[in-house]
């Protein structure tokens, strides 16, 4: 039975993650991609008109995903849940074990992506603002909710603490890379864990 068009379309964008994440944007031609896929390069027109355009569908597809597991992470499903300050340091834990671990085809996309591809594509550029954006928005919401149970006394506004805290992370995983050492997360989630007592 031949697959369904959606789940091509799937197929090309989880092929081409896996390499990205890996190699970098530039470093994955389309020569590359099609071949790790196995599909013809009509297949991929077919989807994309470009690799600009192929770049924004990973990014956005890659945001949709991320936002759905960091949904059910942060969010109240049940009581086995835990408070809510557990569940945000539960998200910087499973941070730490994703970025500093050897496996370069499951880390952030915008961590690998965001030097890169910004100077070279607009449309690529608002669509890693426009995710990350979403992500501290979701890490405000937690960390009110935080504030509101009493495990987090509000030092700042909740949208400041997240976006000062999801930078102090992208920092740590890009010092990671280049020291190809944990340090530089320790030290993110050591000082994560006093913004968040203060």
């Amino acid at each position: 039975m031949k697959p369904a068009l959606d789940d091509v379309k799937r197929h090309i964008l989880k092929t081409g993650q896996q390499l990205i994440a890996c190699k970098g944007f530039a470093g994955v031609g389309l020569t590359e991609m099609l071949k790790a896929a196995e599909i013809p390069k009509g297949s991929f027109y077919y989807y994309f008109e470009s690799k600009e355009m192929y770049g924004t569908a990973l990014l956005e597809h890659y945001f949709a995903s991320y936002l759905e597991r960091l949904d059910a992470l942060l969010g109240r499903a049940g009581e086995s849940a835990g408070t809510a300050h557990e569940r945000l340091m539960k998200y910087w834990s499973l941070w730490l074990d994703t970025q500093g671990s050897d496996d370069l085809a499951n880390q952030c996309l915008v961590v690998k992506l965001t030097a890169e591809v910004c100077d070279l594509s607009e449309i690529m550029r608002t669509t890693l603002r426009d995710g990350t954006e979403r992500i501290v928005s979701r890490l405000a919401a937690c960390i009110e909710e935080c504030v509101a149970e009493g495990s987090v006394v509000a030092a700042r506004e909740p949208l400041q603490t997240a976006l000062l805290l999801y930078q102090l992370w992208l920092g740590a995983s890009l010092l990671t890379k280049a020291r190809r050492d944990h340090s530089a997360l320790q030290c993110a989630l050591s000082e994560t864990q006093r913004i968040l007592s203060a």
